[in-house]
């Protein structure tokens, strides 16, 4: 993905559409990279962390601010301090305006309403339109992450506004109802509820009811699968499935997990904090809308695209993921991005690899709506 300064600010543009604009104007020569953001010039201030010695500079750099904003760990706050402390898109935006860099906007329209929950409890949506595309257009049901205990649609809408415009497609992001307020499976039933909301009332979006895709991040990349094993049964499958960075098993001894135990932002302490928070027993991490792995039956899924970051706990499970996928012949893509740490998909302002990631995810997407 790429920015080029206009008058009305910092616009997406994808590396296809520029190929196909210099092609139209008569430019064969269209290098095969993508153009830089200005905020990939940012360095971080000290040396790598133990934890991470492959680190990219721009990563570090951002885990860096976040420490600065949000010394405490999240596991030793309670939810709703937790839910109150500098996210990471805090620590993208500080880094921006400390070098004067303008933040990300997309020519987006964004707006929110109230739809039925699961149990017919309403919920919020947020609402990302682009601006100057016909319709309907395809629709994109998005859940972010936060461990089913933290965050919401505007910590993650610099992946949202990306999506909306690099693809043309309506981004419903789902604000589903948190733990422990609301235990396990609360959020992936108010998850798959938006869905069955979508995919009824798209035209009131000015969408398009048979190009409906699922995605999401973390926890919300695990309920992406879910929603589309539930979609599945019922008959309304998704044309496409992307999970970014997955929870998809119930083990916290994989390779990963072993070898990313103490890293930032998610690590062991963290995870268990989430699960603790969300499950009313051990046991619900055990049920296949968690332990997608080895419990849920994947087989007659949508294709899917999974983004998978390096130093991450869960890389080990969205590798597993991706294994138990093709082992039912789900027809799968997946990309590890090095030294990327989880969370990074919404920092292309300043991380390389999540303007790669955005770029491969709106690929994906726009594909599979043809």
């Amino acid at each position: 993905m790429n920015y080029f300064s206009t008058k009305q600010g910092i616009r997406f543009f994808s590396v296809s559409a520029l190929c196909t604009l210099m092609f139209t104007v008569g430019i064969t020569a269209c290098q095969d990279h993508r153009i830089p953001l200005s905020g990939q010039v940012i360095q971080p201030t000290g040396p790598k962390p133990d934890w991470g010695p492959t680190i990219g500079p721009q990563m570090q750099a951002v885990i860096e601010e976040l420490g600065r904003l949000s010394p405490t760990p999240l596991n030793e706050l309670t939810p709703q301090q937790a839910r109150q402390q500098p996210s990471f898109k805090d620590a993208v935006n500080s880094l921006l305006d400390k070098n004067k860099i303008p933040r990300p906007t997309a020519n987006v329209t964004v707006s929110q309403r109230m739809i039925p929950g699961a149990g017919g409890t309403p919920i919020r949506i947020v609402v990302y339109t682009p601006n100057n595309v016909t319709g309907p257009m395809p629709v994109i049901v998005y859940y972010h992450g936060g461990g089913w205990v933290i965050a919401s649609p505007e910590v993650y809408e610099y992946s949202t506004l990306a999506l909306a415009e690099e693809t043309g497609a309506v981004v419903v992001s789902v604000d589903y109802r948190l733990a422990p307020e609301y235990k396990f499976p609360t959020a992936h039933n108010d998850a798959y509820a938006a869905y069955t909301w979508v995919k009824s009332n798209a035209a009131a979006l000015n969408g398009n009811a048979t190009k409906v895709a699922v995605a999401g991040e973390s926890a919300g990349g695990n309920m992406a699968i879910t929603v589309a094993m539930m979609a599945r049964d019922q008959g309304i499958p998704p044309v496409h499935i992307l999970s970014v960075f997955p929870v998809a098993n119930n083990d916290l001894n994989t390779p990963s997990y072993n070898q990313y135990a103490n890293a930032k932002p998610l690590n062991r302490p963290l995870v268990q904090y989430f699960t603790n928070n969300y499950f009313t027993t051990p046991g619900d991490g055990d049920t296949p809308l968690i332990s997608l792995v080895d419990v849920a039956n994947l087989s007659g899924l949508a294709p899917t695209t999974i983004i998978g970051a390096e130093i991450d706990p869960l890389q080990s499970e969205g590798m597993q993921l991706r294994d138990r996928l093709q082992a039912v012949k789900v027809p799968v893509t997946y990309q590890l991005f090095a030294g990327a740490t989880h969370e990074f998909f919404g920092m292309y302002a300043i991380v390389p690899q999540a303007q790669q990631a955005q770029d491969l995810a709106a690929t994906q997407l726009r594909n599979a709506f043809k």
